[in-house]
């Protein structure tokens, strides 16, 4: 039994916050001189401009922050319908195409004409 560690002892704080007590500091004697500290400081004040241009006049810091949040939302869904005209427009450009090819090769002497008068069609709507 002589081999076994002294028990740990919990100390109350003056805060009432509990500590184990060999983890507490050196307590120094509370008659000491308080000490002066020097303290120079060679630092101009924050220059607050840019928040300033960042915030705006009379805009809060919600503005900016749905900004943030909502920007990119906003930015992906732009995107997604953009991404889908461009292959709403590809499929039609295709079946354009492909009811061309067919109308001349179905149709003989007439289909010719007909697909000849459908090309002139689509020519004249892209130069408008």
């Amino acid at each position: 039994m002589d081999n076994l560690p002294e028990p740990v002892r919990v100390v109350r704080l003056p805060d009432g916050t509990y500590a184990y007590a060999d983890h507490l500091p050196a307590i120094q004697p509370t008659a000491a001189a308080p000490q002066v500290v020097h303290q120079h400081i060679h630092q101009a004040p924050p220059d607050r401009t840019v928040q300033r241009i960042a915030l705006g006049s009379g805009i809060g810091a919600g503005t900016v922050a749905a900004g943030v949040y909502f920007g990119p939302l906003l930015v992906g869904a732009l995107t997604a319908i953009a991404a889908n005209l461009a292959l709403l427009a590809f499929l039609a450009a295709v079946l354009a195409w492909g009811v061309v090819s067919v109308v001349k090769s179905v149709g003989g002497p007439d289909g010719k004409a007909a697909a000849k008068t459908l090309s002139k069609a689509r020519r004249g709507r892209k130069g408008k």
